[in-house]
This record gives structure tokens, sequence and C-alpha cells, in this order.
């Protein structure tokens, strides 16, 4: 029997960078030992876990949503549906890729909503990426800006932020986790519950559609 509480995710949650794993048997071990603690309901084990991981999902969300209010949220349900389903959890994929993938679903869920209201979908690429990868626009920007420089870069991350938002979302979700996130093919195929082979296709075809929609403006 889980128990039942309000999970409490504050700005310096959001900020916190996920604690690095220590490699071997010892590792799995109390990873194995954890998950058994989340399933039997322990509260300090789930606030370890809400501790741990809200940085990476609140950022994730960030990015799909451009609403930290929204992410924010989302961070909240993702952990709440996370509770709601750990006794499901086979550990076929890491605790961070799972709560990755119940994200994105909190997201389309989210989304759809939107999509009836007929609300508008953007994408922030200025928050900073998880374990310290450099964000998407960075790429279009120099490394040493003048004031007009600058002035470049905000118009060139204006554009990119439009030409993301109207990806399909699929794509979207795809360049995200690759270009922004920094998951190799293996996390993402996990997370999107899709395999290797439609991972590389949607990140090409993303990243395609991106290039059509900046060099034809």
């Amino acid at each position: 029997m889980f128990f039942s509480k309000t999970i409490t995710i504050d700005d310096e949650d959001l900020g916190n960078v996920a604690l690095a794993a220590s490699p071997g048997v010892a590792y799995a071990t109390a990873e194995t030992e954890f998950i058994d603690r989340l399933r039997a309901g322990d509260a300090d084990a789930f606030d370890t876990l809400a501790n741990r991981y809200a940085g990476d999902i609140y950022g994730l969300l960030y990015r799909l949503t451009q609403d930290p209010e929204e992410a924010r949220d989302l961070t909240q349900e993702t952990f709440l549906s996370a509770l709601r389903a750990i006794d499901r959890f086979r550990g076929e994929a890491d605790l961070k890729t799972w709560l990755f993938r119940i994200a994105i679903n909190e997201s389309r869920n989210r989304f759809r909503w939107w999509k009836r209201r007929r609300r508008d979908l953007t994408i922030s690429l200025d928050v900073p990426a998880g374990n310290g990868e450099t964000p998407l626009s960075e790429t279009f920007s120099s490394k040493s800006p003048s004031p007009e420089e600058n002035a470049l870069r905000a118009e060139r991350e204006k554009l990119l932020r439009e030409a993301l938002g109207e990806l399909p979302e699929i794509f979207r979700e795809a360049v995200v986790l690759c270009d922004i996130e920094g998951l190799t093919y293996e996390e993402i195929a996990a997370t999107l519950e899709v395999n290797i082979g439609t991972v590389k296709s949607r990140i090409a075809r993303g990243r395609d559609e991106l290039r059509r929609k900046l060099y034809g403006i």
C-alpha cells in the first residue's frame, strides 16, 4: 500500500543535479534496495527519488512546454504517476529513463488538452541542458558575441524556438532528447518505447525539418 502525500518541489530541488551513480555491483544492489523501498511505500525513499531527479524532469518539461508553471505542474504529475506506477517498474531501463518516459507521456497528454483549446506549444532552448550539455541554440551562436552578434543570436534563437514548436510532436521529442538532453539512442528508444531505428529516423527527420524551416526563413 502506497503512502498518500503531496509532493513539494521547490526551486532548490529543481536546481539539483542528479547524483552520480557509483559503478559496479554495489550500485546495482543499492539501486535494487532503493526500488524495493519505493515499492514498499517508503516516504523517505520517494522524497529521495524526487529530489534526485526533479531538476532533470523539470528541465525536460520546460523545454517541451516553454512554460515554467506548466513544467512545474507536470513535474509534480510525473512523480505522482511514478508513485502510482512503481509496482510496474521492472528495471528494463534505469529510473531516470523510466521517469523521462512518464514525463513525456504527461507532456503529450497536456499538449493534447491544449490543442483542443487551440493553445500554442513552443520550446525553450535557454534552460541549461542536463549533464552539462549545451543548449541547441548555442550551435547557432557566436562564442564571443559583440552587441550586434547578441542581437543576431537572439533573433536566431527566436527563429529556432519557433521552428522547434512547429515540428510534429514525435520529431520534437526526439530532437530535444538527443540534441538538448544528450541521451543516447538506446536511452531515447527506452524513453519513447520505440526501436533504435525509429529513433534515428525521427531525429534525422526532425533535424531536416529544422534546417528546411531555418534556411527557408
